[in-house]
């Protein structure tokens, strides 16, 4: 039987997604959990790889097993899990389907706020930055749609087949009282360290050090970089998956409150 889980976690004290030697993953946390459950290894297929520090407000997984359930695994993982891991949802699956292949589009948001705050700190990027132009960074998280070459904007593009992303939606939102920022993103896939690298260059152009022309010729491939230092990881999220046979509701969570003044 195959099983698509539902979870959240927050990935400040976790080493990224996917298993590693001699590091603690959400991964290797979950299916250490589940081999307690189970008494045998189970494999997890998660619907993508998140970096060391950076968070899921959403995110899905695949398992497969045996047997049909016959008790609540939902609510003896959220037993065995800790507080930073949450299952919200677990649904069956036909065998063929998979939680990172047949994603249609993921989605996320980055939070910055530019007042230190004792609260914000652990799940927004603190930068101590004043006088940024607002408006020229929104024209430039506009212009990124228009673009579906990201090699400019990935860390190591080497990794992967190719730099093409079909991107959606970017869109920059400030509350100028606040104080704060949250940049959204969806595409139908990511390079490693796209986002982060992209929201560097955002706050390069509100702080004058990069033009939107600049930011554009970046975007067409007109100006390659030797310079990819992204932003902050402890600001990302993975806020949303997409799958043309499952619908569930969005979970109320810590990304739901930082969206709070942030949607318009």
């Amino acid at each position: 039987m195959k099983y698509f889980l539902h979870i959240g976690y927050n990935g400040s004290n976790y080493h990224g997604w996917q298993s590693q030697p001699n590091a603690i993953t959400v991964q290797g946390v979950i299916e250490e959990k589940l081999a307690c459950i189970f008494k045998t290894d189970i494999t997890v297929f998660g619907c993508g790889r998140t970096d060391a520090g950076v968070h899921a407000s959403q995110y899905f997984l695949n398992i497969t097993i045996n047997n049909e359930l016959d008790f609540d695994l939902k609510f003896r993982l959220n037993k065995h899990l800790p507080n930073d891991i949450v299952v919200y949802d677990v649904i069956e699956v036909k065998e063929r389907q998979h939680a990172r292949y047949d994603a249609t589009s993921r989605t996320y948001d980055y939070f910055i706020h530019l007042q230190k705050d004792p609260v914000l700190g652990k799940y927004s990027s603190y930068y101590e930055l004043k006088n940024l132009d607002f408006e020229a960074m929104k024209k430039a998280a506009d212009l990124i749609p228009l673009y579906d070459n990201f090699e400019a904007v990935c860390k190591q593009p080497d990794l992967h087949n190719h730099t093409i992303c079909h991107v959606t939606h970017a869109k920059l939102y400030v509350n100028t009282t606040q104080l704060r920022m949250r940049f959204n993103i969806t595409a139908n896939r990511f390079l490693r360290g796209m986002i982060r690298i992209l929201v560097g260059h955002l706050l390069k152009v509100g702080t004058g050090d990069l033009s939107l022309e600049d930011f554009e010729s970046i975007l067409s491939k007109q100006q390659l970089l030797t310079d990819k230092k992204p932003a902050f990881s402890n600001g990302l999220y993975l806020s949303g998956i997409s799958y043309p046979y499952i619908k569930v509701n969005q979970p109320t969570n810590i990304c739901s409150f930082l969206k709070t003044g942030l949607t318009y």
